[in-house]
C-alpha cells in the first residue's frame, strides 16, 4: 500500500504545537524529540503546513503557532497541506491480458478502490484538531489512573 507517513508527522506536529504552546518553544528541535525524526524533516512539513496557511514560523528559535483554532482544522487540510493528490492504491502496470484475472483486475478492483478512498478522504472532513487533542487529553487521564 502506498500510504505515506506524511499525514501523521503533520498532524503530530500540529498536535504538539497546540498541546505545548504554553510550556515551551515548538522549535523543530522540539517537535523532532515527540516525533522522533530527523528536524530536517520537521523543517520541511513545517514549510508545507506554513504554505497551507497553518502554521506560523519564526525564524531561529521561535517556534511554530497555528493559525486557527484547533477546531477549525481538520484532517482533510492537513492532507491537502503534505500529501500529493494521487492514487492510495497503484496496479501492477501490466498484469497478463492472456489471464482472466490479469485482464479484469482493473476494471473490477479500481473503482471499488476508488469508493474506498473517497471515503476516506470524507471522514478526513469530518475530524478536528480539536477532537484529536481532546482524545489525548482522555489517554493521558487514564494513563494517570494507571500509575
Amino acid at each position: 500500500m502506498q500510504f505515506s507517513f506524511r499525514l501523521p508527522v503533520a498532524t503530530h506536529i500540529l498536535l504538539c504545537i497546540e498541546r505545548f504552546k504554553d510550556e515551551y518553544k515548538t522549535t523543530s528541535t522540539f517537535l523532532a524529540g515527540s516525533v522522533n525524526v530527523n528536524p530536517v524533516i520537521i523543517r520541511k512539513t513545517l514549510g508545507q503546513l506554513k504554505a497551507a496557511g497553518l502554521v506560523e514560523v519564526a525564524a531561529g528559535v521561535g517556534g511554530a503557532k497555528l493559525t486557527k483554532s484547533p477546531k477549525d482544522i481538520t484532517l482533510w487540510d492537513v492532507f491537502q497541506a503534505v500529501e500529493e493528490d494521487e492514487d492510495l492504491f497503484h496496479f501492477q502496470e501490466n498484469p497478463n491480458p492472456a489471464c482472466p484475472v490479469g485482464r479484469n483486475i482493473h476494471g473490477v478492483l479500481g473503482e471499488r478502490l476508488e469508493d474506498v478512498r473517497q471515503h476516506m478522504l470524507a471522514d478526513f472532513k469530518k475530524v478536528t484538531l480539536a477532537d484529536l487533542l481532546d482524545s489525548i487529553a482522555v489517554k493521558e487521564a487514564e494513563q494517570e489512573k494507571r500509575k
